[in-house]
């Protein structure tokens, strides 16, 4: 495992971090016994970044979590979780009034089994709160010690910079991988300038390029990608014939489809650490390797040249999520 700074949060973090989104719900049922053996080789392993969300089932993934890590020393132990999503009737809101953020690093605090959080992200914009209100807030739980670091996830370049006016902004998660490069262009270089820590999430593009889906894949009941136009229709078609080509080249270098993939995006000297979630111990091991393979400039190239013939692919918003 490589290990690096987190931009100006200073946490020394694994390149490579486990997260904890499929665990909560939006992607079917979980085996906890499973998913613990996960995250525990994982920390066996040497990843010491962990990604967890309130709004990841609110409180089932955080939980899951922290039973995985009981044992483990909590200062070799970055875990960082996310709030200001809110359940509502058929889905979830966005809410980063300072009560909610209050109520909701509280609540993050007693289903994580910690007395501290050590990054603590906005998971979206909130259009209704203004940032003065937010910033007021995380402030306040810096100086209490409930938080130590505050990061952002999913916000543009003008809203990182429009926060980090009044309180400034250490660490970004934003989606990324080879059908989602958009963050390139304006997001990865003003966070490069600007020494904030990047840790995408995504980067097999929600299991689209970890080669274990097929045309007539179906997902489980309550799995997100069920009803998403990205697993659907002529684009995942075209998209499944991109991911074979990869895989062909993978072979060529001599690693997994998964492998190029992460290693791909941690090529990229803006990203700090990519997050990879799974629910079965045995691909842990893979992610874990990827950490340390680089990839030759021939081989970059041939990526380029194969994912020019890919379609862009959006992951889901807070809006789009489903809520029983």
């Amino acid at each position: 495992m490589r290990y690096t700074k987190l931009g100006k949060s200073g946490l020394d973090v694994s390149r490579v971090a486990f997260g904890t989104w499929e665990l909560g719900g939006d992607w079917g049922g979980t085996d906890d016994q499973r998913a613990i053996s996960a995250i525990r080789r994982a920390a066996d392993e040497g990843v010491t970044l962990f990604d967890t969300a309130q709004g990841y089932g609110f409180g089932a993934s955080e939980r899951l979590l922290a039973r995985a890590l009981a044992g483990y020393p909590r200062d070799q132990i970055v875990v960082a979780t996310k709030g200001g999503l809110r359940p509502e009737a058929g889905g979830m809101a966005r809410d980063a009034s300072p009560a909610w953020i209050r109520q909701g690093v509280d609540a993050s605090l007693r289903a994580l089994a910690t007395d501290y959080i050590d990054l603590y992200q906005l998971h979206w914009p909130d259009p209704q709160t203004p940032f003065e209100a937010t910033a007021g807030a995380l402030m306040d739980l810096v100086s209490q010690g409930k938080i130590r670091h505050v990061g952002v996830s999913n916000f543009d370049a003008a809203q990182i910079e429009a926060f980090s006016a009044i309180l400034p902004v250490e660490t970004l998660q934003p989606p990324y991988h080879l059908f989602r490069r958009d963050i390139e262009k304006e997001i990865l270089p003003y966070t490069a300038a600007q020494n904030i820590g990047v840790l995408v999430y995504g980067p097999l593009a929600h299991g689209l390029l970890s080669g274990g889906l097929r045309d007539d894949t179906v997902f489980a009941p309550g799995d997100w990608r069920a009803s998403s136009p990205a697993f659907q229709g002529q684009a995942y078609h075209r998209n499944l014939d991109v991911v074979t080509e990869l895989g062909d080249l993978a072979n060529e270098v001599g690693i997994s489809l998964s492998q190029l993939d992460i290693a791909w995006t941690l090529a990229n000297p803006a990203v700090d650490a990519a997050i990879v979630g799974t629910r079965n111990p045995a691909h842990v091991s893979q992610a874990v390797a990827a950490a340390e393979i680089e990839l030759e400039p021939a081989a970059l190239k041939r990526i380029e040249e194969i994912t020019a013939k890919a379609v862009p692919v959006d992951g889901p918003s807070s809006e789009a999520m489903p809520r029983d």
